[in-house]
């Protein structure tokens, strides 16, 4: 294949390894425009988009670092390589999406998979990525380079044996891993070690060498509790391997968002540089992505490029230096063509760039190192001692910051919303005392809620709160016994799906409210305001009650029950099972209590519709609308106001929402 910049950077290249006198490692890079086809079917945005490698390759040639490097050619990966871990069905499929004979059912397929576009370059795109990276890992492994960089997409940790999924359709470095290990014996790599520094967790990687010893598979990673994508329990520090593979895997899960260098170079000191030292590896391949990378909108962590260029260098002093890096996520522009241009200096053999790790880890963080050296100090001796008192001690106070999502929208069922209303006093609310003994059993729990409709105006959700009504709706709201507003208010964005549906509701006239599909999906941001709602001092009455009182009025049942929607033991279930669908709620929109995670020890819940609603509104037996005007001015005034929007902005963004179908 022919490369953009490949004569240039040949020619200065593979001078002797000499430049201006100074003795030079020999860095191989790999980039092939082509890759850049593999896009969405109709052009639309989306984060794992073409310029992600375009940019990285402007920036290292306008920093001047393309011509101290070796330019390969990309090279497509040959199926018997791709099958030593794929499935032959799975690199059949991925070998005829791009055919003619596929142009009418592609869009399907996507469909049937988790968070995955394609197109008629998709296929190239997935063999010349998985190629490139064994072509890298090769010649690495043969001395020919002293390390390198495979500017890939798409990217491959995600995918498994047998589906591709969030953005990957091939693994590459598990390809690449599986090639030098089983193919090429005669190179003598007997060990490899590979590191996943991608906000998100390698589950594809991981399976492929759950029980492989000649693997250690290292991956740190936003989990939340298993809340966070690829979401389950793949991700935690309990799962070590399996077989003689028992040891080998190794997870850091980070337990919120907004970790930044002093946190992974915590987990590079204390948990993968001593083990690195007891395994000795012949060579590292390095999943890198970029999305944990400072102002991500995917990874909501803090990462700068003095961090990725510090960890790099730490890893530089195993294996001779023998290094591969891969391309996998990050969707910041800016942050991956910045972290990349400062980790291929470093495999140059510059000093890192100009930084400081001065703050102290989150306190999480050490909490999460800590498990992490107990759970595997059987298998490596090196993690076996406790970490001093006054090393843990050195620490930040865990952010409060949460990774839920919920919308606050009443249902249309006017008859028995009228009949409810009847029976009560806005003005004047007082809860009887025969329905607070339910109340007084959850005074001391408290759990963490957030917002993603209307609710993101700060006045609407007061409505819920405080009672009474704000401007643009057409009835009042009871509110809580619990007046108290929130402590705390933080924006972010997030993983899922935004939807209007439903005709009308009393609320806010005839138009759609807003939804938000359950389940993560990468191909999709949503804004959120997140509330951090306290213990009510003054009263006792906790936020699980303020909880069941919003649950209440989301769908449209009586605050004065004498029971409530959601108990401690629903809090226990749903805990586990990561989701309930209350019965009490059936008829609701909003009844279906998910738990995403927790934050520190307490739980986070929203409330949304259930899974089988989603796919009423996928078949249209539930309608999709755009939402009601007066409706859509409190999301747009929520998200002008909080400082996430222009006006303008934030009508496209409704806009874009409400026009797309699911």
């Amino acid at each position: 294949m022919a490369m953009a910049g490949e004569s240039s950077g040949k020619n200065c290249g593979d001078c002797d390894g000499k430049i201006a006198g100074k003795s030079q490692r020999k860095v191989g890079l790999v980039y092939d425009e082509t890759m850049c086809k593999h896009d969405t079917p109709d052009g639309e945005d989306h984060p794992e988009c073409p310029d992600r490698i375009r940019v990285i390759w402007e920036k290292l040639q306008l920093a001047g670092v393309t011509q101290r490097c070796v330019v390969l050619g990309s090279s497509k990966a040959q199926d018997k390589h791709l099958q030593l871990v794929h499935t032959k069905d799975h690199v059949n499929l991925v070998r005829s999406i791009s055919t003619k004979q596929k142009d009418y059912q592609r869009n399907r397929i996507a469909s049937q998979l988790n968070s995955i576009y394609l197109n008629g370059s998709s296929s190239e795109a997935a063999y010349l990525a998985a190629g490139s990276v064994v072509e890298v890992a090769e010649k690495v492994a043969e001395g020919e380079l002293d390390c390198g960089y495979a500017i890939v997409r798409p990217p491959g940790h995600h995918a498994e044996a047998d589906e591709a999924m969030g953005f990957c359709l091939f693994n590459n470095v598990a390809v690449a891993a599986s090639y030098l290990l089983n193919e090429r014996p005669d190179l003598g790599v007997k060990k490899i070690l590979i590191v996943d520094w991608d906000v998100h967790h390698g589950n594809g990687t991981q399976k492929m060498f759950w029980k492989d010893p000649r693997v250690l598979f290292f991956s740190v990673h936003r989990h939340e509790y298993g809340s966070f994508y690829p979401a389950g329990d793949d991700g935690d520090y309990n799962m070590v391997g399996e077989g003689p593979g028992e040891g080998f895997n190794i997870n850091v899960p980070w337990e919120q968002g907004r970790c930044g260098d002093a946190d992974y170079l915590a987990a590079w000191d204390h948990v993968l540089i001593p083990v690195a030292k007891e395994f000795s590896p012949d060579i590292i391949l390095l999943s890198a992505g970029f999305d944990a990378a400072i102002g991500d909108p995917l990874g909501g962590c803090r990462v700068t490029p003095y961090g990725y260029s510090i960890m790099l260098k730490k890893l530089m002093e195993f294996a001779r230096g023998k290094i591969v890096m891969a391309l996998e996520g990050g969707y910041n522009l800016d942050s991956i063509a910045k972290s990349s241009l400062a980790c291929v200096q470093v495999l140059l053999g510059d000093k890192p760039i100009q930084g400081s790790s001065e703050a102290y880890p989150f306190e999480s963080t050490w909490r999460v190192i800590q498990a992490v050296r107990k759970r595997l100090c059987a298998y490596w001796p090196s993690l076996v001692d406790e970490l001093p008192r006054k090393l843990i001690n050195q620490k930040t106070p865990t952010p409060s910051i949460l990774i839920s999502s919920s919308d606050s929208e009443t249902e249309d069922d006017t008859h028995r919303l009228l009949d409810q209303m009847s029976k009560l006093n806005i003005e004047n609310h007082q809860v009887d005392t025969a329905s607070t003994s339910w109340r007084a059993e959850l005074a001391k729990v408290d759990i963490w809620y957030a917002s993603y409709g209307s609710n993101m105006w700060k006045p609407r959700f007061l409505c819920y709160i405080q009672g009474g009504q704000a401007e643009g709706m057409k009835k009042a709201c009871v509110g809580s016994m619990d007046k108290s507003p929130p402590k705390e208010i933080v924006w972010e964005t997030f993983p899922h799906r935004l939807f209007f549906g439903r005709e009308s509701t009393v609320t806010w006239g005839v138009g759609g409210v807003a939804f938000t599909n359950p389940l993560t999906n990468l191909n999709y941001l949503t804004h959120m305001c997140l509330y951090r709602i306290t213990l009510s001092v003054p009263l006792f009455i906790s936020v699980l009650e303020q909880f069941n009182d919003v649950l209440f009025q989301e769908n449209v049942l009586n605050v004065d029950s004498d029971s409530p929607l959601f108990d401690l033991a629903a809090l226990q279930l749903v805990e586990n099972k990561g989701s309930l669908s209350l019965e009490a709620a059936s008829d609701g929109w909003y009844g279906n209590v998910v738990c995403l995670g927790k934050e520190g020890d307490v739980p986070i819940l929203t409330m949304t519709c259930t899974r089988s609603a989603v796919e009423k509104f996928i078949s249209g037996e539930i309608p999709l609308r755009p939402p009601a005007k007066a409706y859509a001015n409190t999301l747009i005034r929520g998200l002008v106001e909080g400082g996430r929007f222009s006006e303008k902005e934030a009508e496209a963004y409704i806009d874009n929402a409400a026009s797309k179908p699911l």
